[in-house]
């Protein structure tokens, strides 16, 4: 627990000028992409559409004070989350898929897209809650450039799928607070057939890792709210379909025993799922009590809900 509160990140990077060299380094990116580990090359400033399926401004499907995300980030006022459209990633049994995997929403100019993020921080949030954001990492980045200057003071959570790039990530350094990624998989084969991602266990482990590196392990206030720190989300897939075992060794031997981690146990067959056998059915309650018995048998003890 923190005794007194850590400075955030975007108010540090703006007060230095960092925050908008970064912002339009990132929007540079745009015209040739990589932001993501698909390495599209799409030329997205012209509107031109990689894997993402999306161009030059983001997409917001909504937004609201979310009381159904991480106790430590919802609190008693919810944690102000905004869903963006499309995403870098194909999963089958994306269960936001009308989200994820559409053009659900509106396109947002980066002030716009400022202004959300004030707007949820006057109906009292208790942080800035950006779901899907991978692909949208310049617009995001411009968006807080404008936001920060207009007085937002709140903690910023990259809630991702996990299969982030290394150069992105690093212009985020001392701009994001909380990283909630995701760990889908740890075989890739199963990965390529589940997500179209053939590379995600060894890309998500090497995100993850540079996630820790820059804002370490779990923080909260004396509210027990999240204030700085990792948060890794695992879905436990029927069949052991997600390898759970394996990631679970990893986050205890490669991160530390101390990360938070939460174990969802919501698996149920959605989008595309009932095209493989192996997932689709609901998780069973005798699959998730084992996950939880292999993360203490790993050495994992920090259970979020």
């Amino acid at each position: 627990m923190l005794d007194t509160p850590t400075p955030l990140g975007c108010q540090v990077l703006l007060a230095s000028g960092e925050l908008e060299r970064r912002a339009e380094q990132a929007w540079a990116r745009l015209a040739d992409c990589t932001l993501c580990p698909c390495q599209c090359h799409a030329n997205r400033l012209q509107g031109k559409l990689g894997v993402c399926r999306t161009g030059a401004l983001a997409r917001v499907a909504e937004y609201f004070p979310h009381h159904g995300e991480e106790r430590v980030l919802s609190g008693s006022a919810g944690s102000g989350t905004v869903f963006f459209s499309r995403c870098n990633q194909h999963c089958i049994f994306c269960q936001n898929a009308e989200i994820s995997q559409a053009d659900a929403g509106r396109l947002v100019e980066p002030a716009e897209l400022a202004g959300v993020f004030l707007e949820l921080q006057a109906r009292a949030c208790h942080n800035i809650n950006l779901v899907t954001p991978s692909h949208v990492v310049p617009q995001i980045l411009a968006a807080l450039v404008i936001a920060a200057r207009a007085g937002l003071n709140l903690p910023v959570v990259f809630n991702t799928g996990g299969y982030d790039s290394l150069d992105t990530l690093r212009l985020l350094d001392g701009v994001i607070d909380i990283y909630l990624p995701d760990m889908k998989f740890n075989d890739a084969s199963i990965a390529r057939q589940l997500s179209g991602s053939k590379d995600y266990p060894a890309v998500n482990r090497a995100a993850v890792r540079e996630m820790q590196r820059q804002v370490g392990t779990l923080a909260l206030d004396a509210d027990g709210l999240a204030r700085r720190g990792l948060i890794i989300r695992h879905l436990v897939l029927p069949n052991q379909q997600a390898g759970t075992r394996g990631i679970l060794r990893f986050i205890s031997a490669e991160l530390s025993p101390d990360t938070a981690l939460n174990l969802m146990d919501q698996y149920h067959p959605a989008y595309r799922s009932a095209a493989i056998a192996a997932i689709n059915r609901p998780v069973r309650s005798d699959e998730v009590q084992k996950a939880f018995v292999e993360a203490r048998a790993a050495g994992l003890h920090n259970f979020l809900n």
